[in-house]
């Protein structure tokens, strides 16, 4: 590796790392910034809403991709960098000090999705155009290696993320962090956008598209060559359903859903689920760059649809084995206590609430509210029509849900009673500081997260260099970027929201893995027969295609 490609690597890198930190650290806060920018809606409406928040920076990606895409192919990777890292940077500064709804109303939240969606907007744009810049750099029979020093800003932005918020917290307190304290994070990404800007204006713009602008061989409508001409469109199309759609899904999964499911499902503490996935994203990121390295010797399609399959095998036992160890009482509740609401089905909702200003108030939703919140599995038995909601555990008493002042109570003495574990809960996993990892609780939990995270390095280590070689320089920009973000943003970043919703509908917390390994799944078919290997393929003839 020469200096020069050195340098282009570093300085990408580390654009992007801070990019990501910037895009993480709602998805970190998320229940903080639910309480202080959706107070005026109930609890469990207030989380869902904060999860679709979130994801609403995931779904514009792809229209970034397009916008950022088309001025990368037109006028150079260089320039649109700037661009997007400036909107990024600004974008999370102003949500550092934005008002909550408690003091400027619907204002707020309003306000602070339009920022989520800028943020998405750059982040489109800032992929491609990353890993795009780097590949062109990168000689023929390297390129897995070199691109794959992108694939670790994504995991070393979430990385940072979790630091900065958890040193925040140690140093202001729990109470302060969650009234003032979290907009810290949010301010300090000032001081990195001026180090990003600083490190894009020293780069060059990259060789292929200067030779390529030089002979004049530039797109002139890289959005109608690239999606409006089959023989390309189709190679989109085959990229995000045979690579990128699976990929999305084990990268959230094995990066997001088990700090999700840590906290609302086995309840363990923020502090402790935090510390948990930094020490699997630290011991496990040096796959990125392996499985980047072994590409260039094997293929990336053996390593991607690998990844996707693994992953799509041994999540159910893994989840299983996860909650096992971080929540033994609760598991073992799961697994020997019955608990049915038995009701007309025609009287429950579907609980996934979009927009937030739906009120679920039958006996039946009420019911399954109050059980998904205290993480119980519950089956629903179906009654008679009209039959009115009542929750039955194991040989307990019926327990009335309408009209019943006291039902609050009385579904938690009978969960205690039965054998559900208490608030107070000992044998939930528990670190009294950073280090506390030399016990079998976290040592177990660690290791069981870091081999998600070694799925995630499979999944996503080589799909640089795969997209950036499936098309041609003069669109090349273009056509990677939209399949990403479609996959990524559409298919990953959904992911939470519509994991809890198939929990909550089905009464079982394992269900919503079922969408991660039906996706990974349908990759592998799709991918094995009709994504072609690229990793010997010679970028600088690509002109001829």
């Amino acid at each position: 590796m020469t200096k020069e490609e050195r340098k282009v690597i570093v300085a990408s890198s580390l654009g992007t790392v801070f990019e990501w930190y910037d895009f993480y650290l709602f998805g970190s806060l998320a229940v903080i910034i639910g309480t202080n920018f959706f107070s005026q809606f109930p609890e469990g409406t207030r989380n869902i809403f904060a999860l679709l928040a979130f994801a609403a920076g995931f779904l514009v990606r792809p229209f970034g991709a397009l916008v950022f895409g088309r001025l990368g192919d037109l006028v150079g990777r260089k320039y649109t960098f700037l661009v997007t890292i400036l909107i990024m940077g600004a974008s999370t500064f102003v949500v550092g000090i934005l008002p909550t709804s408690d003091t400027i109303g619907i204002a707020a939240p309003i306000i602070l999705i339009i920022l989520r969606m800028l943020q998405g907007l750059a982040l489109g744009g800032e992929y491609g155009g990353a890993a795009t810049y780097v590949a062109e750099h990168a000689p023929n029979g390297r390129r897995g290696f070199y691109t794959s020093f992108i694939q670790v800003t994504a995991t070393a932005g979430l990385f940072l993320s979790l630091l900065v918020i958890l040193f925040t917290r140690l140093a202001v307190g729990d109470a302060e962090f969650a009234a003032w304290g979290w907009r810290i994070p949010f301010l300090l990404s000032i001081l990195l956008l001026g180090i990003s800007v600083w490190i894009r204006l020293q780069m060059e713009e990259s060789p292929a598209f200067q030779r390529m602008k030089a002979a004049g061989t530039e797109s002139k409508a890289p959005l109608g060559e690239a999606f409006g001409q089959w023989k390309n469109a189709k190679i989109a199309l085959f990229a995000l359903l045979g690579l990128v759609m699976g990929q999305a899904v084990v990268w959230y999964t094995g990066q997001f859903y088990v700090l999700f499911f840590l906290g609302a499902v086995l309840k363990v503490d923020t502090f402790t689920q935090n510390m948990l996935v930094a020490w699997s994203l630290l011991l496990g990121s040096g796959g990125f760059v392996f499985f980047g390295w072994l590409s260039d010797k094997i293929g990336r399609k053996p390593i991607i649809l690998g990844g996707c399959l693994l992953a799509a095998v041994t999540y159910f036992p893994l989840f299983h084995l996860l909650s096992k160890e971080a929540n033994p009482d609760l598991a073992r509740a799961h697994a020997t206590i019955e608990v049915r609401v038995v009701t007309d089905p025609a009287l429950c909702s579907f609980q996934f609430n979009p927009t937030g200003t739906s009120r679920f108030t039958q006996p039946c939703d009420i019911a399954k509210a109050a059980l998904a919140r205290a993480s119980v599995n519950y089956t629903v038995e179906a009654a008679p029509a009209g039959t009115a909601a009542t929750i039955r555990i194991a040989n307990g008493t019926p327990i009335t849900v309408a009209g019943n002042a006291t039902f609050a109570a009385d579904l938690n003495r009978q969960l205690t009673t039965a054998g559900y574990p208490a608030a107070s809960n000992a044998s939930v996993v528990k670190m009294s500081g950073p280090f506390d990892i030399f016990r079998e609780q976290p040592a177990v939990l660690i290791g069981i997260l870091t081999l998600m995270v070694i799925y995630v390095t499979m999944v996503y280590g080589p799909i640089a260099a795969a997209l950036v070689e499936l098309f041609p320089t003069r669109i090349r920009y273009t056509s990677m970027s939209l399949p990403y973000h479609i996959g990524n943003g559409w298919f990953g970043g959904l992911m939470p929201a519509t994991a809890f919703a198939m929990i909550a509908q089905t009464g079982d917390v394992y269900y919503g893995l079922w969408y991660p390994v039906v996706i990974a799944l349908a990759t592998v078919v799709i991918g094995l027969f009709f994504v072609p290997e690229t990793y010997k393929r010679d970028l600088f003839a690509d002109e001829r295609r």
